[in-house]
């Protein structure tokens, strides 16, 4: 069902990538500047665990090889 709303558009390397930077800029909001600016960091975390980013389907961008139907 989720699959059908948001299509996986994010290949796997991205998603590893996605969630550790998502993670180093969380932790910037305990250690470092502490400014709540990093709780942006959220995002990425996010997309990077659900496969999907909103922005790339909005765009018909994608990093993954994505099924075509013919």
């Amino acid at each position: 069902m989720f699959n059908k709303l948001l299509p996986r558009n994010v290949h796997n390397i991205e998603r590893v990538v996605r969630v550790l930077v998502g993670i180093g800029i969380v932790s910037m909001a305990f250690v470092g500047p502490e400014t709540p600016w990093a709780y942006l960091g959220i995002v990425p975390i996010v997309t990077g665990l659900i496969g999907t980013c909103p922005l790339y389907t909005v765009c018909g961008f994608g990093t993954c090889a994505m099924n075509k139907k013919a």
